[in-house]
């Protein structure tokens, strides 16, 4: 069922961070502000070095800002302490990354299910909602196989699936096709797509791809740590 597009799933209040080396100070993101609606699929683009990744970053929660404010359904998280902000990305937050980050070791259930063992659940009360996000993903005849026995395209799939076991809010994605070949990245955003439309998911994304980002419903552009 479709979640209410309208009130605003996250905002970014004159977002400033500065990163200090020695006695140089770089500017990343310079006052800079957003605002995207529950239900929309936003990607982020820019140059390499404009700040569009520390911005994706600092909305997720996975970094700080110098200055200025992240409002999750209006709460502000950016000053959260680390524990609580870590239960928060748990519960509340998905991430994929370009390099998929799974485990080894662990089979494709267990990567999908790692969040909620982490935060205490227990496996068995979610079975029904795990078969139904590997048939999402397409990845029902290969939960037993581990990374290595997955091409590039299944790993990203994996991981798309382990961001949204625990129904989050927002799923924020970085660069989720820059280590797939064309064909693979589009079916990659094909199915991004359809998570959005089908559930109404919030997703925000980044991409140097112009063709990834026309997926989505809207593009953020990022140069020189503004907004233009």
């Amino acid at each position: 069922m479709k979640q209410n597009v309208g009130k605003i799933a996250v905002e970014g209040k004159h977002i400033v961070k500065d990163f200090q080396i020695g006695s140089t100070t770089t500017k990343v993101l310079k006052d800079l502000s957003l605002q995207v609606a529950r239900g929309e699929f936003v990607s982020i683009m820019g140059p390499s070095g404009s700040g569009k990744s520390t911005l994706l970053y600092i909305l997720g929660g996975l970094d700080v800002p110098t200055s200025g404010q992240v409002l999750l359904n209006g709460t502000d998280i950016s000053r959260f302490g680390d524990e609580k902000m870590s239960r928060l990305r748990r519960q509340k937050i998905g991430f994929v990354f370009q390099f998929y980050n799974l485990i080894p070791n662990l089979n494709v259930e267990e990567n999908v299910m790692l969040p909620l063992l982490l935060d205490g659940k227990k496996m068995g009360s979610y079975k029904k909602q795990l078969h139904h996000i590997l048939e999402m993903v397409g990845l029902s005849d290969r939960r037993k196989h581990t990374p290595r026995e997955l091409s590039g395209g299944q790993q990203q799939r994996v991981a798309i699936a382990r961001a949204l076991i625990g129904n989050p809010e927002i799923l924020f994605a970085d660069e989720p096709t820059g280590n797939l070949d064309s064909k693979t990245g589009a079916e990659i955003m094909s199915l991004l797509q359809e998570i959005n439309q089908s559930s109404g998911q919030t997703i925000i994304m980044v991409t140097h791809s112009p063709e990834a980002a026309e997926c989505s419903s809207r593009i953020i552009t990022v140069q020189d740590g503004c907004i233009i």
